[in-house]
């Protein structure tokens, strides 16, 4: 039995059925750059299999290099296999799959948009990021493989920030039936089978957490909720869009009223203009409650939420419905002190460049175009 035990994130977490709490070694990415080496590394650890989940391979000089090794990787012998969001194979440039399966590699993509083949609602992404090397290494993270979220590109010289880690253990074990599960409901076949490491150790205590419709509950939804009631002076976090749902908002609220100081980093201007329009109703609502929105002079594409001392979250999951209610998402819940203090470290850090947002009261106009607007939210 792990130390979690007796956490309840962690008796929530298994209520939903998922992996238990384990040991392992992590490394938080403190940039791009590191980000980018520790890809490397993981890339090329694998011996046996590679598998690489993503919603955007970019077709720029960092989407390529990521191509270049995996096909090589694939030539060398390893198993390689890149599941797809058919959202983000629409920009990816055919010779990308062409080349990895040449190389013996395999390619799926995720309900694509256009296929005309009954793969069920379109507007279902899979938004997971995850690169599993033979089963025990994940690197994760808010990062899709593209030159902005590591280091620049020519569209985007200035990379977002961005957070993202990797691990050994049975998290990545954990995260590997995850990505076998995922596959296989696209290629129609039986999951393949993934026990756990016989001698997986590590410093760090963490627990992988799928999110979505191929889970029982709404579960990093109820995770957040839960956090909020159970919040004792803390509750940090960082992501790029907010539009949170009315159960979550609630819960923010009263977290804010009953003197938990609730502070939330996001862009003043992100890169989905439509999201930065609908969040501003649910930010005067929290704010007149006491939540401090910093809003930050920069791309921030990074997901994370620091609870007290106890508890911290980071992955692929945005603070809006379409993230905690529609895609398939994950994340790693750290329970070790020193990661919890990292990503704490990180946010306050990046919190402290922004400007406080203060509240301004919509004219009418305004007001009925967020209503508009926000019954299409799930679609943003």
């Amino acid at each position: 039995r792990s130390a979690a035990n007796g956490h309840w994130a962690a008796e929530l977490i298994d209520s939903f059925g998922l992996a238990a709490p384990s040991p392992c070694s992590v490394r938080m990415h403190a940039d791009g750059a590191a980000a980018r080496d520790a890809l490397w590394q993981v890339i090329e650890s694998a011996r046996e299999r590679l598998d690489v989940g993503t919603f955007i391979i970019g077709s720029d000089d960092f989407g390529q290099e990521v191509m270049e090794r995996l096909v090589r990787r694939a030539r060398e012998g390893v198993k390689v296999r890149v599941l797809l969001d058919g959202f983000g194979a629409l920009s990816l440039p055919r010779r990308y799959f062409d080349q990895l399966r040449q190389a013996g590699g395999d390619v799926a993509v995720f309900r694509p948009l256009f296929s005309l083949r009954n793969t069920g609602p379109r507007n279902l992404r899979n938004h997971r990021k995850v690169t599993i090397a033979d089963d025990q290494w994940l690197w994760s993270g808010g990062r899709n493989l593209a030159g902005e979220y590591f280091c620049g590109n020519e569209a985007h010289p200035q990379p977002w920030r961005d957070l993202s880690f990797d691990l050994r253990g049975n998290v990545a074990a954990a995260a590997a039936r995850q990505f076998s599960h995922d596959w296989a409901s696209v290629r129609k076949r039986k999951p393949r089978s993934i026990a756990d490491l016989p001698t997986a150790g590590g410093s760090s205590l963490a627990q992988y957490l799928p999110s979505g419709p191929d889970q029982m509950e709404d579960t990093a939804q109820a995770l957040l909720i839960d956090a909020c009631f159970r919040a004792e002076h803390r509750f940090m976090a960082v992501t790029p869009y907010f539009v949170p749902g009315d159960g979550l908002r609630d819960a923010l609220r009263l977290a804010a009223r009953r003197g938990v100081q609730v502070t939330i980093a996001i862009p003043q201007v992100s890169n989905h203009r439509m999201a930065d329009f609908v969040r501003a109703r649910a930010m005067r609502d929290l704010a007149r409650a006491g939540v401090i929105f910093k809003m930050l002079p920069f791309m921030a594409h990074a997901k994370a939420v620091v609870v007290d001392e106890s508890l911290a979250l980071c992955g692929s999951i945005n603070l809006d419905g379409r993230s905690l209610l529609l895609n398939h998402e994950s994340a790693v819940v750290f329970y070790d002190a020193h990661d919890i203090d990292w990503l704490a470290h990180w946010i306050e850090t990046t919190a402290s460049a922004g400007e406080s947002y203060r509240a301004r009261q919509p004219g009418l106009a305004r007001d009925v175009a967020e209503g508009l607007v926000l019954t299409l939210a799930f679609q943003l």
